[in-house]
């Protein structure tokens, strides 16, 4: 077979693997897409016709140089890039390893997960070609330009160019003990607090007291991302102070942003649900400046360069095994905020990196989400825990939805099933338990500011100069080009 360049097959099907890498960004079906052969033969016969024979090629291969462990119980099927059931489709994931001489994850668990959960048998027929790059942000948009007082700051105690060399910021670890430093860095914070505060009354008209804690959460609207577990304890909260259950309160202003995609119900009843709670929240006297909820609107880049500086708290908390790596919670930390976060993702390189006394760790982690995934039962803790039936009630009543009845069936339904993949019941305890581990250290400002200076100072492993040097190093192997010669 000839390629129209003349190329035979063998030289081109080298070229094509020399050439290609393949990065995988996230667990989820979008990024393992899967797809009908019926639909390929119809709308790209030839591409199905190469498709094919690369798998028939490949098949043959393994037949003839695979380990005998991959050649029995059903392994060759697993490798195949074709599906036979239970439709014939095309596994394009499959299609990019067998095409590819490097396959990366983007944070340590998520490579790790690739390798031995998602294909195992890919691993073991090529051990070489799996590898973690763990995913970064620019320092130059995400602290020098969203946050001008911060990066001004931070350049009056650090020589060099930390811009440019942000592993350099961990020299602002003995200044968090200064506490001309840690005034000076809370008057910054609280600056850029009024900046999201003004922001947030000009889009939604909401009121957020800068001595409150601002907790926020921003991303994709996705039930893995859980928002609806932060929104639970939201209400949780706001029962706590209809039934005056206020000792040792905080105020808080609960910030949540995201887009839905234009075909994901659920997700946009999710959206459905915080505005009715914030609606709830904001408009009850007896709440006032307790607990704040704001659903921001049309969330994107712009908005996240005054959010991130902004926010005292970090949301990272998706179902664990779920989260590819996250830059949210890097753009987070790198402005100073502390993270409340499950063991997934990159969060686990941020709290290795700024050390667990830092970083507000709760819930199940992915291991214990596999083995609970076959007797998984949620009535079990609503019944066990007296909050998260106080919760459950309010939901279950109508409370917020009393003149759209029903509106939050799939909601309540989903929480409550015992095929629910994201475990959001589960985790509930341990995310109440570790939202007052983090009251209980808002009310020690020089201690939250200090772990705030620790939380920037311990980001530099984030940047995306490591992580584009580290795909050089491993994967593209260019040449520098200095420029202006």
């Amino acid at each position: 077979m000839r390629a129209g360049t003349g190329l035979d097959w063998d030289t081109a099907w080298d070229i094509t693997q020399r050439t290609f890498s393949y990065t995988n960004h996230t667990l989820m079906p979008e990024a393992l897409e899967v797809w009908p052969v019926s639909l390929m033969e119809r709308v790209l016969p030839r591409h199905m016709q190469i498709i094919y024979e690369i798998n028939h090629r490949f098949l043959q291969w393994v037949d003839q140089n695979a380990p005998e462990h991959l050649k029995s119980g059903g392994a060759g099927g697993r490798l195949s890039i074709i599906q036979e059931y239970p439709e014939k489709a095309v596994r394009m994931a499959h299609l990019a390893i067998v095409g590819s001489f490097s396959v990366n994850g983007v944070a340590a668990m998520h490579s790790d997960i690739l390798r031995k959960v998602v294909f195992p048998e890919f691993n073991a027929l090529f051990p070489d070609r799996f590898r973690n790059i763990t995913n970064g942000v620019t320092p130059r948009r995400w602290l020098n330009q969203c946050n001008r007082d911060l990066a001004a700051l931070i350049t009056e105690k650090l020589s060099g160019d930390w811009r440019c060399h942000l592993e350099q910021l961990r020299a602002l670890v003995p200044h968090a003990e200064d506490a001309e430093f840690r005034g000076r860095w809370h008057a910054v914070k609280r600056a850029n607090k009024q900046l999201l505060a003004d922001y947030v009354q000009r889009k939604v008209g909401i009121a957020c007291n800068l001595d409150a804690m601002f907790d926020v959460q921003v991303k994709r609207i996705h039930e893995y991302k859980r928002q609806l577990l932060n929104i639970l304890h939201v209400i949780h909260l706001y029962n706590r102070v209809k039934r005056g259950d206020t000792d040792n309160w905080v105020n808080r202003c609960v910030l949540i942003g995201g887009k839905a995609a234009p075909g994901y119900a659920m997700a946009k009843d999710i959206i459905k649900l915080i505005n009715n709670v914030a609606h709830m929240v904001n408009n009850d006297p007896d709440v006032g400046e307790k607990l704040k909820l704001v659903f921001f609107p049309n969330y994107r880049v712009s908005s996240m360069e005054v959010i991130a500086p902004g926010a005292d708290l970090s949301e990272q908390i998706s179902t664990a095994g779920k989260e590819a790596s996250g830059t949210g919670n890097m753009k987070f930390m790198m402005n100073g905020a502390l993270t409340i976060g499950t063991y997934d993702g990159a969060n686990i390189e941020i709290m290795e990196a700024v050390g667990e006394e830092n970083f507000f760790l709760f819930g199940l982690r992915a291991e214990d989400v596999q083995k609970l995934r076959h007797h998984y039962n949620p009535q079990q803790y609503i019944d066990q825990d007296g909050d998260l039936q106080a919760v459950m009630r309010l939901l279950e009543s109508g409370y917020f939805n009393s003149r759209e009845p029903g509106i939050f069936n799939n909601i309540i339904n989903s929480l409550k099933s015992p095929s629910d993949p994201w475990m959001t019941l589960a985790d509930f305890r341990s995310y109440v338990d570790a939202q007052q581990r983090v009251n209980d250290a808002w009310h020690y400002k020089h201690a939250w500011t200090r772990m705030s200076i620790l939380n920037t100072a311990c980001s530099g492993f984030f940047s995306t100069d490591r992580t584009m040097q580290q795909y050089n190093d491993e994967i593209w192997k260019l040449e520098p080009v200095i420029v202006g010669e």
